[in-house]
């Protein structure tokens, strides 16, 4: 591990006007830019556009990573789970029954909200000047690891 490490500051320099975080997170939930609400926030269904079309924000370095499919599968699992509960305790539904229901539900709802749920979290990345949207770029943390090496 090298001695040169630099822990990293979120936020870019603190000297950017704050921006709105739920109008933010709404704009990108719609999938619209985070900035001006007019450009398109993706090119197919989960890839996100590398610049704004109309104001022409860099996309491109957001970092969402895995918590979409997180959250998306915490909100599916509860909705889901509830459902299936209380139908469970007002019906006699068979096992067939449930399961007609309950996966082609499952599915559809993942897939609805994939999208929104990422969208969201690239407005709260921009909103918070987070991974590149504060005007720098992010520093590897220890800088003998080559990033790229590790996908």
């Amino acid at each position: 591990m090298s001695e040169s490490f630099q822990p990293q500051t979120f936020g870019g320099n603190r000297t950017h006007r704050r921006r709105p975080l739920w109008t933010a997170m709404a704009r990108g939930a719609a999938g619209r830019c985070p900035n001006c609400a007019r450009g398109p926030l993706f090119a197919r269904f989960s890839k996100s556009v590398e610049h704004c079309a109309v104001c022409d924000e860099a996309i491109h370095h957001h970092r969402a990573d895995d918590l979409p499919a997180y959250l998306n599968v915490f909100i599916v699992g509860h909705v889901v789970i509830a459902g299936f509960v209380i139908v469970e305790r007002v019906t006699q539904w068979s096992s067939f029954a449930h399961l007609a229901l309950w996966l082609p539900l499952t599915i559809a709802m993942s897939l609805m909200l994939l999208q929104p749920i990422k969208g969201a979290v690239i407005g709260l990345q921009w909103a918070n000047f987070m991974h590149g949207f504060g005007g720098e770029e992010d520093a590897v943390a220890d800088p003998d690891i080559d990033p790229a090496s590790h996908g």
